[in-house]
């Protein structure tokens, strides 16, 4: 990549994870969200245009109502400049959205993310910019997961995090740490995800 043309999507950093029904446990908001500020306010001075990301649901939903107090940006975030805004129903911020098209007329070749949910609009999100030919970077302490037990079984916040940004760094997308993007947008550096193929090696080397 001859030139590196950043856009920030910061996704979904609503009250709900906050104080609403659906609380992210790992890694802790106390983490996750001043990350989250950070990353903006570094691609603001660098000149990363920032895209602001909200999750809406039909009014009277249990989460992400219309009009509710837990649909709403998070002030930390509401409070901050940013570039392009949109509204989404669906996992995937590209779905029914101007978000490609947006990106495409800046010429934007690599899409930063942070929010949440990890497994769930990150991961979405990361895989269909993959598949579209984006170079997809995650900061993995600047996003967040919660538990889940079903049918199928249960799993902890910090497992299905860890497990999700495993996965996306075998090639779907460079996930990373805040710190280690901030150097990258100071060195004008692209950052690269692994593959599969190695990834398992590894892990069949560890055994």
């Amino acid at each position: 990549m001859s030139q590196i043309k950043r856009a920030l999507i910061v996704i979904d950093v609503q009250n709900e994870y906050f104080t609403g029904n659906l609380r992210i446990e790992y890694p802790d908001v106390r983490i996750s969200l001043p990350n989250i500020g950070r990353a903006m306010d570094v691609a603001q001075a660098a000149g990363i245009p920032v895209v602001v990301v909200q999750h809406l649901a039909a009014e009277g939903a249990p989460v992400f109502a219309r009009g509710s107090v837990g649909a709403e940006i998070h002030p930390e975030i509401a409070g901050r400049p940013h570039d392009h805004q949109i509204e989404k129903s669906l996992a995937s911020c590209f779905v029914g959205t101007d978000l490609e098209a947006w990106l495409r007329e800046r010429q934007i070749n690599t899409l930063s993310i942070v929010g949440y949910m990890t497994h769930n609009c990150d991961d979405s999100t990361v895989r269909q910019a993959a598949h579209a030919g984006w170079k997809v970077e995650l900061l993995h302490d600047a996003a967040g997961s919660l538990p889940y037990a079903n049918a199928i079984g249960s799993a902890t916040a910090e497992e299905i995090h860890r497990v999700f940004t495993v996965v996306m760094h075998t090639g779907f997308a460079a996930v990373v740490s805040t710190d280690q993007w901030l150097a990258a947008v100071a060195e004008h550096k692209a950052l690269s995800a692994d593959n599969i193929y190695l990834s398992n090696q590894r892990a069949i080397a560890q055994r």
